[in-house]
């Protein structure tokens, strides 16, 4: 697989689990066919969105095969590899290889206080030594505790076998930085910050990577699709449509309760989270379904 074809809307898609906080095949599946279905570029599997570290290994290395099989080639799939140390992650990436998995996404290390950037590096470097699949570079500070700086990530970017970033750190600045130094590369550069997705289209970014694209696909696709193009007004018509959108994330007390309960009114998904994630509320559900239906107006 070409890097080049991991591009354009790629949403780290929720795991359906039922009341024993196992995978529900049949849902994943169900949702998977939905993105394909719907014109969804790709997907990112177990993902934070994914709940990837509330799942149990088992749970999540059965989420990564399932969405392979699945996917089968029809888009390329993504899936977190992330840990707390370098090995954890290498034996994480070793078996999304043996399943046929062929990038993985990588942030620093967690829960490890005093991280630095130079340990990050060495993280990449050691991780790369061990493994054949190819990187991506997951900066999200507020999960990791550590913000990867532009100088870091392009240090990253001449390690063998990475060859993208997903940027979700908030940081603009840092963000065009990148965008600058790695135009005309084959080195992708992904928005992890769905607020940030119109100008970073515009400016030149592969793709961005929303959690609600699978509850209204069209509005984030055409973004992505004006943003290529370069089409100012139409990208910022349905950049506004994607931000009301994205106000349904805070009506919950947990953004993954909110968004799975959202994406779970399609149908095919429950709207279970793994403990001790708070499940939703009758009025939270309330305020959900009456957001949700003053969006279709737009689809």
């Amino acid at each position: 697989m070409s890097k080049k074809e991991i591009i354009g809307v790629i949403p780290p898609i929720i795991t359906p689990i039922d009341d024993q906080e196992k995978v529900d095949e049949k849902a994943l599946r169900a949702l998977i066919d939905h993105c394909i279905n719907n014109g969804i570029h790709g997907i990112f599997v177990c993902g934070s969105n994914g709940e990837c570290m509330a799942l149990t290994q088992e749970q999540r290395d059965r989420a990564i095969q399932i969405t392979l099989d699945h996917c089968a080639g029809r888009v390329p799939v993504i899936a977190g590899c992330m840990d707390s140390s370098t090995q954890r992650a290498i034996e994480n990436v070793k078996r999304f290889e043996d399943m046929g998995g062929q990038t993985a996404v990588i942030t620093p290390v967690f829960y490890a206080r005093h991280a630095t950037q130079d340990e990050t590096v060495q993280h990449f470097e050691q991780i790369s030594r061990n493994t054949s699949a190819n990187l991506m570079i997951y900066n999200i500070p507020p999960f990791t505790g550590q913000l990867l700086t532009a100088d870091t990530i392009i240090q990253l970017s001449k390690i063998d076998k990475v060859i993208g970033v997903k940027d979700t750190s908030g940081n603009y600045p840092l963000f065009i930085r990148l965008l600058n130094h790695f135009k005309g590369t084959d080195f992708l550069v992904h928005q992890g910050s769905t607020n940030l997705a119109v100008p970073s289209m515009l400016m030149g970014a592969d793709g961005y990577i929303p959690s609600l694209a699978p509850l209204f696909p069209k509005a984030h696709i055409k973004l992505y699709e004006y943003g290529k193009a370069g089409n100012i007004s139409e990208a910022m018509k349905w950049g506004a449509i994607v931000d009301e959108i994205c106000k349904l994330y805070p009506m919950a007390k947990s953004q993954t309760a909110s968004t799975k309960y959202a994406i779970s009114t399609l149908g095919f998904a429950s709207e279970r989270v793994c403990r001790p994630t708070e499940p939703i509320t009758v009025e939270e559900r309330k305020r959900i379904d009456a957001h949700i239906a003053t969006l279709r107006q737009y689809m």
